[in-house]
């Protein structure tokens, strides 16, 4: 079963300049108890997408949003996330699906203690009264294993360090014991110790609940270690999508070859020779200006394997024999 399925999902930004497409005709789903990744370079369209989903784009912006997000709740109920009245969505929002922000700093209330924000949620939500709620937050705490629970529920987030904030905020995300938990570049800002010590506790938790998972990174490594499904995205497009094994191991589309090319582990196949000494692979140029993108493949000027009808329509996703699908004319369709 699914989760949650995103079709022809588009979020464009009118702006002075002109429309910027920053989401264009996104589809991808994410199976109950399953953890989806969405990769790509900044600039692609992710941070964006999750914001969409949860309908959190700022209020001032003057935006296009299309397609659907049909999201099954709790009860087997299939809702429209980008349709409901905003009463619903809020219902829902901190609830059944909820969201770990890229920077905690700027998403936690710096006037309020840690355990008067995840308590707000539990009253909100889950109708407990102050008491009741500053202890389920006291709990929660101590499930995402930050030391010392009982004193740092009464502190605030400057008193934190960049990983205790980061607890915080899993631990906010997933008071109300969400179905679907989108967790945006979670482990960017944490050192190598304390981002390992996240994506465990992550796991750990989705084991326990059997939560879905939508992880939105740019490192491949955490991809590959904790993703179930992965799509690449590229100038707001899903480019790629497969199953973790498939992608790694067979990489249709020529910017996820490139992507895969830039890790160390990847030399001994991708990365190419030079004066008899191995170098790694960097992509040439950047990725294409969201306000004038080129009419056929978005990749193309990049692309080592361009030929001219790559310029000329933006080319369909194709299906593989293996059950994943590329935007690329070169990828052979499956039988």
């Amino acid at each position: 079963m699914n989760r949650l399925e995103v079709r022809n999902l588009s979020t464009f930004f009118d702006t002075d300049e002109g429309l910027i497409r920053s989401v264009a005709d996104v589809s991808f789903n994410i199976r109950a108890g399953k953890t989806t990744a969405i990769v790509g370079e900044s600039g692609s369209g992710k941070s964006v997408t999750s914001l969409t989903l949860m309908r959190l784009l700022p209020r001032t912006a003057n935006t296009q949003v299309s397609g659907q997000a049909l999201f099954v709740n709790r009860t087997g109920q299939t809702l429209d996330l980008l349709t409901l009245a905003e009463p619903q969505m809020r219902a829902i929002r901190g609830n059944e699906v909820a969201m770990i922000f890229q920077e905690p700093m700027t998403s936690l209330n710096p006037v309020f203690t840690i355990g008067e924000q995840i308590a707000e949620s539990l009253r909100l939500h889950k109708g407990l009264d102050h008491a009741a709620a500053m202890a389920q937050a006291l709990r929660m705490l101590e499930l995402v294993e930050i030391p010392a629970a009982a004193q740092r529920v009464r502190e605030y987030p400057h008193q934190l360090s960049g990983g205790m904030r980061q607890r915080v905020m899993i631990a906010l995300a997933m008071a109300c014991d969400p179905t679907l938990l989108i967790a945006d570049e979670p482990t960017t800002a944490l050192d190598v110790t304390i981002q390992a010590q996240i994506l465990a506790l992550m796991r750990r938790l989705q084991a326990e609940t059997g939560m879905s998972i939508l992880f939105i990174t740019h490192n491949l490594g955490v991809v590959a270690h904790h993703a179930d499904d992965v799509a690449v995205m590229y100038a707001g497009r899903i480019v790629e999508a497969a199953t973790v094994n498939n992608l790694f191991a067979q990489p249709q589309h020529p910017y996820t070859q490139g992507l895969l090319a830039c890790l160390p582990g990847q030399q001994r196949k991708l990365a190419v020779q030079k004066d008899g000494k191995r170098r790694l692979y960097a992509i040439r140029g950047q990725v294409s200006s969201p306000l004038a993108p080129p009419p056929g493949c978005a990749f193309e000027p990049r692309c080592d394997k361009a030929i001219a009808a790559c310029r000329e329509a933006m080319p369909a996703l194709r299906v593989d024999d293996a059950g994943g699908s590329a935007r690329c004319i070169l990828v052979p369709e499956a039988a």
